[in-house]
């Protein structure tokens, strides 16, 4: 066909020979890329050896394309949020403290920027959602279902080669989630408590701030009863029924984290509306900024701890996609009770059997390795991917980067910015901004240091009452490790090696406090004291609980 061809246009007339020639030269080329020989025919060895070679051209260029769109698509995006904030502020980007940059008095604290010039809120998903798109990462999610399966047939064939029979039996959860109708009742409680009387004290303040004749004293009254309110009800009235009532761990779990859910939700509330409030009464409008208690009920249930009138919104609500992330929490619950049914409880059964050493000790900590990591996992997917996900889909709520890629952290610095976005956003523009712009900005070592200080102090603070005993190794590990970690590893850090450094790390941190907390759970439940003064509530049972017994 194609010697045919080639025959017909060689009869055809031509104006002119030039023309005729640069057309086959232009036919050259094209006939040698397709690998056609002397006599016209296709060469398909030549054809295939050609395709494989592209082939594997692309292979080797596909590393590198992958490496330059995973570095420059999140500047892409951070790019872009500036420039819409640009054009929001009438092209100058603002935020909480750009206009305290260009003042060389820093202690102006009438300058406080707008509220909605803080964190910006734009319709995005989940980077797992994204991820899960692509079956090489699917593949992961599957490998971790299989291991689930593999866990209970483990614990069904273990337990009819002991027992003759298969027991179907959850003692270990049902213990963790006992008492659940007072844990319920205290929510509730807690729930209807934040939803009015933050509410109202704002209400009430805003309104009569620029009427009063005493405006300071109007504020230190409104102030004090707030944080009576946050200390005494919110603070000290769940941590009396957890302890009081003798709450299980996972039901003083949900007290003790929405406790500490609902102070932040409070506090932020408080801290975006007072400077409208201000600069309302500062322009003397006769328009008191005081949102409604719709906003507020949706910033209640919102994943999100910094507080707006209104968040971007998606169109519709999937409720399938509501029903299968509840789903998947419920199997990561199951999957932590597997867990610690075949890997923890056989490890931490017999502590008093044998003394406390530091080869018990080295031991314990590494074969709590392979669960610790794996509770990590479990929690991460649970509480910061599924959790959030299916209350944002029901909510409607747009943004849901609630966590970024933290397992790619060369640094602790980005990993503690990118492990729980939720909570970061808080002290970041809570504790960490505002002691800046209330003690300058050249004390930003003590902001760090205090922001650290706050995180490690809650953390402890929820294990402390959870546990039911105060045992610092959380803070130790937070405040100390983690904080040096926070300045050795740092930003600077970009090479694949940090990165190995940084797993390592959390491998063994997350190891070392199964370890303690674990020995230290069984010990006090393996050698109880019969009359516990408040010295044996802080003093380690696990280093002696070979003698009392």
């Amino acid at each position: 066909m194609v010697g045919e061809e080639t025959t017909s246009l060689r009869k055809r007339p031509s104006r002119s020979g030039d023309n005729f020639e640069e057309k086959e030269d232009e036919r050259k080329p094209s006939e040698e890329s397709l690998g056609i020989s002397s006599n016209g025919r296709i060469d398909i060895k030549q054809l295939m050896a050609k395709k494989l070679r592209l082939t594997a051209e692309a292979e080797e260029l596909k590393p590198f394309f992958m490496k330059e769109v995973g570095s420059h698509f999140d500047d892409f995006v951070n790019n872009l949020i500036e420039k819409s904030t640009s054009l929001d502020s009438g092209g100058c980007a603002i935020t909480s403290f750009s206009v305290l940059e260009g003042d060389k008095n820093h202690r102006a604290k009438d300058l406080r920027a707008p509220p909605e010039h803080g964190k910006i809120f734009v319709v995005r998903r989940s980077l797992l959602d994204e991820l899960f798109e692509v079956d090489h990462i699917r593949t992961i999610y599957h490998m971790f279902i299989a291991l689930l399966i593999l866990f209970i047939l483990s614990t069904l064939v273990v337990d009819y080669i002991d027992e003759g029979r298969l027991v179907l039996e959850f003692n270990l959860m049902s213990y963790a989630f006992g008492k659940f109708p007072i844990a319920m009742w205290t929510w509730w409680t807690m729930f209807l408590s934040t939803l009015s009387i933050p509410y109202f004290l704002f209400q009430h303040w805003a309104r009569g701030y620029s009427r009063s004749s005493h405006p300071v004293v109007h504020c230190l009254i409104h102030g004090f009863l707030f944080m009576v309110f946050l200390i005494g009800v919110l603070g000290l009235g769940p941590t009396y029924v957890a302890l009081a009532y003798t709450l299980p761990p996972a039901s003083r779990s949900i007290v003790i984290l929405e406790q500490i859910r609902f102070i932040m939700k409070a506090y932020s509330f408080v801290r975006e509306n007072v400077p409208r409030v201000l600069n309302s009464a500062k322009e003397k409008s006769k328009i008191v900024p005081v949102p409604t208690v719709n906003q507020y009920l949706y910033f209640l249930f919102a994943p999100t701890l910094i507080y707006r009138d209104n968040y971007p919104r998606t169109p519709t609500v999937r409720w399938g996609y509501v029903a299968m992330q509840f789903l998947q929490v419920f199997g990561c619950l199951f999957y932590m009770y597997y867990i610690f049914e075949r890997l923890c409880t056989p490890l931490f059964r017999n502590i008093k059997q044998e003394p406390f050493s530091a080869r018990v000790l080295v031991l314990c900590v590494f074969n709590s390795i392979l669960p610790g990591v794996l509770m990590l996992f479990l929690m991460f997917f649970a509480f910061l991917h599924c959790w959030l996900n299916a209350f944002a889909e029901m909510l409607c709520f747009g943004d849901r980067m609630f966590y970024r890629d933290w397992w790619n952290s060369t640094s602790y610095s980005n990993y503690y910015r990118t492990w729980n976005v939720v909570v970061h956003d808080w002290l970041y523009y809570y504790a960490y901004k505002d002691f800046l712009w209330f003690f300058t900005k050249r004390f930003k070592w003590a902001a760090m240091l205090a922001v650290f200080a706050v995180s490690a102090v809650v953390h402890e603070y929820a294990l402390a009452v959870c546990l039911n005993f105060f045992y610092p190794v959380l803070f130790v590990l937070f405040m100390f490790f983690g904080m040096a970690f926070n300045f050795i590893v740092n930003d600077s850090r970009k090479r694949p090696f940090w990165n190995v450094m940084v797993w390592t790390s959390l491998f063994a941190g997350n190891g070392v406090i199964l370890c303690f907390y674990s020995q230290e759970w069984y010990a006090r439940q393996h050698c109880p004291l019969k009359n516990p003064t408040f010295l044996d509530y802080i003093r380690p049972r696990s280093w002696t609980c070979r003698y009392v017994f």
